[in-house]
């Protein structure tokens, strides 16, 4: 029983080691090229060696991605209650915002460089779009999902519109909300670097460029690696807080 729970707990740590070690190992076998594909080695040594470029870089895209976020959190929540407490608002938006959704936000970028110029701006209103629409759905399912014998029972006990809404229909929609916000952070990164491949001096995903075209591979995978580090951090932050505000809604409780 301690293993199998040690297993499950450190089981991203060992599959992440076990990636790592088969990467390492076909890397030396077939002696490949660090300019063709860095080996985990290669990438650490590019880590220690650069370390502060990449922790400058790294920042800016943390606080833009997080800036941008905060702001589809706000639009997110708004929109989705609006769509989740009124059955006309969820049909006249939820088609708009899904056809809205399918376009890609990549081509946005040269659009909002042309407003607002190079610099931080493109990046996070590409955050924001990317991110959004995962947290205005999961808001409007949650209170769209209401089952209608508890609100009629809550409406003879006379509780209003608003009280369902804001005292039952919300709290039920948190689950939801967390799921959304762990789907969103690792989307909002996205956007946030592939703006600045296009649209900045700074940042990651300048950082990217900057290094594919200098040939150092190894900086490039690097960069890479602390995107979807601060990625993990951010989702596994929101994993703790889910964990902690909406136990209740989980079989199991904290074991989840």
């Amino acid at each position: 029983m301690i293993k199998t729970s040690f297993v499950q707990r450190y089981a991203p740590w060992l599959l992440l080691a076990l990636i790592l070690l088969f990467w390492q190992g076909a890397c030396t076998l077939f002696q490949v090229s660090d300019f063709i594909f860095p080996s985990p080695w290669r990438i650490g040594q590019a880590l220690v060696e650069f370390h502060s470029a990449i922790l400058g870089h790294a920042w800016r895209t943390f606080w833009v991605t997080l800036l941008g976020f905060g702001i589809a959190i706000v639009v997110g929540v708004l929109l989705g209650f609006l769509m989740g407490s009124s059955q006309l608002a969820y049909r006249a938006m939820y088609p708009l915002m899904t056809g809205f959704n399918a376009l890609p936000k990549a081509a946005f970028v040269p659009i909002l460089v042309v407003w607002f110029g190079i610099g931080a701006g493109p990046a996070v209103l590409t955050a924001f779009l990317i991110s959004f629409f995962p947290i205005m759905v999961n808001i409007a399912t949650g209170l769209a999902t209401l089952e209608p014998e508890l609100e009629d029972v809550l409406r003879v006990l006379g509780a209003s519109r608003w009280d369902v809404l804001t005292k039952i229909g919300l709290p039920r929609s948190m689950p939801y909300f967390f799921a959304a916000l762990k789907v969103s952070i690792t989307l909002a990164f996205v956007g946030t670097t592939v703006s600045e491949m296009t649209a900045a001096n700074e940042g990651i995903g300048y950082l990217l460029i900057s290094a594919g075209a200098s040939m150092q591979m190894g900086l490039a995978f690097a960069g890479l690696v602390v995107v979807g580090a601060m990625a993990m951090l951010m989702y596994e932050l929101f994993a703790v807080l889910e964990r902690r505000l909406t136990g209740w809604a989980h079989r199991g409780g904290e074991n989840h």
